[in-house]
């Protein structure tokens, strides 16, 4: 088992506070994120259960042992860098092996774990060369092999993906998630990048000036943000100005510029904003029951989908998707009327 408790850590630098009363239970073999801007807390955080910072207050778990102040090499955790960390002037094996070797493993068993961790990052006709011969791709492959090799309770992966093409990055999400399953680990992935983190995460925390902002499943992240925060890093969200809020039994009445809309859930305490994905958004050429004025400003073509800039009569611009094979092709001046989903959501401002 590799259960994670991390209970009100505090990190400061000088005045500055980076992690602030932080707490957080992972569970064992769970892939979890943490997610969110430079300069929210999520490599000081990840360095802190690596044992590479140590917290000015609070306390760190792995299972029920106290690790606080354990020393990083005896945690028993694994570690991708973001710049992969390899040494230059041994080969991918040598690389690979290096944690074993450490640890005194035996010649022979090194030669088998290595060969086998080789094979399954597809690395196996490779072992000879150096980083220098390697594309990033597979310099990143063999950080990861070199992380999994000494099969620890713990992977850590601080941004390992961020060096890496579009396309590349998508095929690394896949073998390192599988890789993680396979090994039953429990693994920590820190990344700024919102896609990576619903693709691969069973649970992802976001954070906010060294605070979780919130906490939730990828598919409950997206669907259900709680914070104007929250909707606007995880995918894009146009985030509107509410003029009045009324609740009902089964649905809550929201008043915008140009009208009103109904939406599923009510309103938390405090200012509220009016949350709405621009695919909650359909335009229609003709005026709806229900639906509110605007104007395009402007129609970007991309592929499967269109986006429409709008402004609404208030003079605020919001972005909507049309599916491209209903695209309206309406040009900038137009006018327009637009209808929102129910799953546009009331979140905290």
């Amino acid at each position: 088992m590799a259960e994670i408790h991390i209970d009100h850590v505090v990190k400061r630098y000088g005045s500055n506070t980076i992690i602030n009363e932080l707490s957080l239970q992972i569970r064992h073999g769970e892939f979890f994120t943490l997610l969110g801007p430079s300069g929210c807390g999520k490599t000081t955080l990840l360095r802190m259960i690596a044992g590479f910072i140590i917290p000015d207050e609070g306390r760190l778990f792995l299972d029920k042992e106290d690790i606080t102040y354990l020393p990083a090499h005896k945690r028993e955790t694994g570690m991708v860098f973001q710049d992969y960390a390899l040494f230059p002037d041994k080969t991918v094996f040598d690389n690979v092996a290096y944690g074993l070797r450490v640890r005194k493993v035996s010649s022979s068993e090194i030669k088998k774990k290595v060969s086998y961790i080789l094979e399954r990052v597809e690395l196996g006709g490779m072992a000879e060369r150096y980083p220098a011969e390697l594309s990033g791709g597979q310099r990143q492959r063999v950080a990861l092999a070199r992380a999994l090799v000494i099969e620890p309770r713990v992977l850590l992966m601080d941004e390992p993906l961020s060096n890496l093409d579009a396309k590349l990055r998508i095929q690394m999400r896949q073998v390192i998630r599988e890789l993680q399953q396979e090994s039953n680990i429990t693994a920590i992935f820190v990344t700024h990048d919102q896609e990576e983190a619903l693709s691969m995460s069973d649970r992802i925390a976001l954070l906010r000036q060294g605070r979780i902002d919130q906490l939730d499943t990828p598919e409950a992240m997206y669907a259900t943000p709680r914070t104007a925060y929250a909707a606007d890093f995880i995918g894009a969200a146009n985030l509107i100005d509410t003029l009045g809020v009324h609740v009902e039994a089964d649905h809550t009445t929201v008043s915008i510029a140009g009208g009103h809309i109904m939406v599923n859930n009510p309103p938390p305490s405090g200012q509220v904003l009016l949350a709405a994905r621009p695919e909650n958004i359909t335009l229609h050429t003709q005026a709806q029951a229900g639906s509110i004025p605007a104007q395009v400003v402007a129609r970007q073509y991309l592929g499967t989908k269109t986006a429409y800039s709008l402004k609404l009569s208030d003079g605020k611009q919001i972005i909507a998707d049309v599916a491209a094979a209903l695209d309206p092709h309406l040009s900038a001046g137009s006018s327009v009327n637009l209808s929102f989903s129910p799953e546009c959501r009331l979140v905290e401002a």
